[in-house]
């Protein structure tokens, strides 16, 4: 029986192709401690600039996230560096190793729902994902959003369920961005709608999906309440949105939540990470790492972070 479950659409051939990459994403656990680098088109610099009264100054330059990636991949800390397929082409030939995950859509903020629904299509395919895989870059998978209840969610949810195909046939992963959002959307972090597009990303093929921590069901916690969108996503993992930059503390044990009671399959974490400098967003992704892969306590986890 094959270490994970392997979608049917993975070729016979390349079943260990797939293993290993999942092997590779998830440090050998099933579980994905994702360091999230898409917000550079997604928030544009909002989260890398502020005069240096929060964010360091070093933060502004790119290669900050790759600097951060590499020294996560050689301690084992981070399962994929996930980033437009662009991003990564401009710093890959300098960090081959890091594993990958290729971010095939994005939009800007600037555009809000009052204006028109939100749509994000791909910029590129998986012919230019595997021009990245021929010169040797280690792309284990792809990342795609899909915003469901906007009026164009056919036109991404079609897509992205090509795009995950495709991949499949290649022995990658697919990750996807699974959020509610639009006109038609009362409450982004309803937690009954989070648990549908968990449900919607498994009808897809996805192998992981993204969700925003959701609202509490009535009676329930909010990690509670996760843990039922991470039963309607079936075999596809829920990993959970880091959100907004919080203490250490208070991000860690929320974490911890989300993984024991939440039953989640890890995090995708940008702002908690990267706006550090690199030695304390290393410290960070090690004790997410720690809680995510190890199942470590808070408090284990922050003496890594104090280390």
């Amino acid at each position: 029986m094959a270490k994970y479950n392997v979608p049917a659409d993975v070729p016979d051939e390349l079943i260990d192709t797939f293993i290993d990459n999942m092997d590779a994403a998830t440090a050998g656990t099933g579980r994905m401690n994702l360091f999230a680098c898409d917000q550079k088109i997604e928030h544009l610099n909002d989260d890398f600039y502020d005069g240096g009264k929060k964010i360091p100054l070093s933060s502004n330059d790119p290669g900050h996230l790759f600097e951060i990636g590499n020294q996560c991949h050689q301690e084992g800390t981070i399962g994929v560096l996930a980033g437009q397929l662009g991003l990564i082409a401009q710093y890959a030939r300098d960090y081959p190793d890091i594993p990958y995950l290729v971010k095939l859509n994005s939009k800007s903020h600037l555009v809000k729902t009052k204006q028109r629904d939100p749509v994000s299509q791909a910029l590129w395919d998986m012919d230019d994902v595997m021009s990245l895989v021929h010169n040797g870059i280690n792309v284990v998978g792809i990342g795609y959003t899909i915003y469901i209840g906007s009026e164009y969610e056919h036109e991404m949810m079609s897509e992205a369920a090509q795009l995950i195909r495709q991949a499949h046939e290649l022995g990658m992963i697919s990750v996807v961005w699974m959020y509610p959002r639009g006109a038609a959307v009362g409450n982004e972090k309803d937690p009954q709608l989070i648990s549908g597009a968990a449900g919607v990303a498994a009808c897809i093929g996805a192998d992981f999906a993204k969700v925003n921590y959701p609202a509490e069901f009535e009676g329930m916690s909010r990690s509670e309440s996760l843990a039922i969108a991470v039963e309607a996503a079936g075999r596809t993992g829920i990993i959970c949105s880091g959100g907004g930059t919080l203490p250490a503390d208070e991000f860690l044990e929320r974490l911890w939540q989300q993984m024991n009671i939440g039953n989640c399959r890890g995090a995708a974490t940008g702002r908690n990470i990267h706006q550090k400098d690199t030695q304390e967003a290393v410290k960070m992704a090690a004790a997410s790492h720690a809680i995510i892969c190890q199942g470590a306590s808070v408090e284990d986890a922050m003496a890594i972070y104090h280390s």
